[in-house]
């Protein structure tokens, strides 16, 4: 089985269509900007979102935020890998918000990969887009 970044090809290639089946169904008439994403859990299972506009700004949510409400709900809480959508010729990378979203479920050897329409552009490790993260190892007592 071949890797790209630390995951499986056809994990991710499920990540992709997740991904972009959910950026499909993006709710952005503000910005116009659809952005899709999906998680991998440890257990296999894939977990997508999209994201969702309002027209009070600060009231939406990024796609990683709805695919890792998806996860919480179905009882899973580790991430082994992400995949984030979006268009455009910038790579459309997960907002400081998210990662800190990302960094409560994922290590920092998660992979993380970005694509458009096209496919994978770029994968990165999660450790390198926010190095010493707040976690909840600065909790323990």
């Amino acid at each position: 089985m071949t890797t790209v970044g630390g995951t499986a090809g056809s994990d991710v290639e499920a990540l992709f269509a997740a991904a972009s089946a959910a950026r499909a169904h993006a709710y952005a008439p503000y910005s116009q900007f659809r952005v899709g994403a999906a998680v991998l859990t440890a257990s296999g299972r894939v977990f997508a979102g999209a994201n969702v506009e309002n027209a009070s700004y600060p009231a939406g949510l990024c796609a990683e935020a709805v695919a890792i409400g998806a996860m919480v709900a179905a009882g899973e809480r580790h991430i082994t890998a992400v995949m984030v959508v979006g268009e455009g010729d910038e790579l459309t990378m997960p907002c400081g918000v998210c990662r800190q979203r990302l960094s409560e479920f994922s290590g920092a050897d998660t992979p993380v990969h970005v694509g458009d329409k096209g496919g994978v552009r770029q994968s990165f490790r999660f450790g390198d887009l926010l190095p010493f993260a707040f976690g909840p190892s600065n909790l323990a007592r």
